[in-house]
């Protein structure tokens, strides 16, 4: 009678490893369900009302507070143009032209879901702080921040190693982006030189 009870108990905790080792895979492992532009991915369900538990979930776990779509479009990446995962110690060159958006940023996050702390607390460029260029296009880059950069605003700093992720905030983003998230000419993502 105590083995049966023993096995029993055996099999109700591994269970809920199980169950819980599984939820922990598909918040965190599986792909989010969206619309690609370029490397970047967008969730059409983030902030509407018909989001389903899995969606909610993942945007808790990521720390976004997610507006409707028709307020606000969230494209986010892990990876690189070449499909390479990004890495907090390698350095990369993001550039395109502003996204149709009456405001919109570009926000560096750890594998923790937290900002980068740095002494210069620059977490994000976006419309306020994005230099354009004569034909109007804007390049930042995200990386390390050597000594002689650290007054330029066009530089999101990354420390340590691991993972990183990008989000492309666009808020009041202009009726034919909304209707076809996945058109948008999104900026590119190059790495710029070895990645220890």
């Amino acid at each position: 009678m105590r083995r049966h009870r023993l096995i029993i108990a055996s099999l109700y905790i591994g269970a809920i490893f199980l169950g819980l080792g599984s939820a922990w895979l598909w918040l965190t492992r599986v792909g989010i369900a969206g619309v690609d532009a370029g490397a970047w991915r967008v969730n059409l369900l983030a902030g509407s009302q018909s989001a389903d538990a899995y969606t909610r979930a993942r945007i808790a776990l990521g720390a976004v507070l997610a507006l409707d779509r028709s307020e606000t479009l969230y494209y986010t990446t892990q990876r690189d143009d070449r499909g390479e995962p990004l890495r907090a110690e390698c350095l990369y060159k993001i550039e395109g032209a502003p996204p149709p958006a009456r405001w919109w940023s570009i926000t560096a996050y750890g594998q923790d879901h937290f900002l980068f702390p740095n002494a210069e607390r620059r977490y994000s460029v976006g419309t306020e702080s994005a230099q354009l260029d004569s034909d109007g296009q804007f390049s930042l880059m995200i990386g390390p921040l050597p000594a002689n950069q650290r007054d330029n605003r066009s530089w999101i700093p990354t420390v340590g190693t691991g993972g990183l992720r990008l989000t492309l905030r666009l808020y009041n983003p202009d009726p034919t982006v909304q209707q076809s998230p996945g058109a948008l000419a999104a900026p590119s993502i190059t790495l710029i030189g070895d990645c220890p």
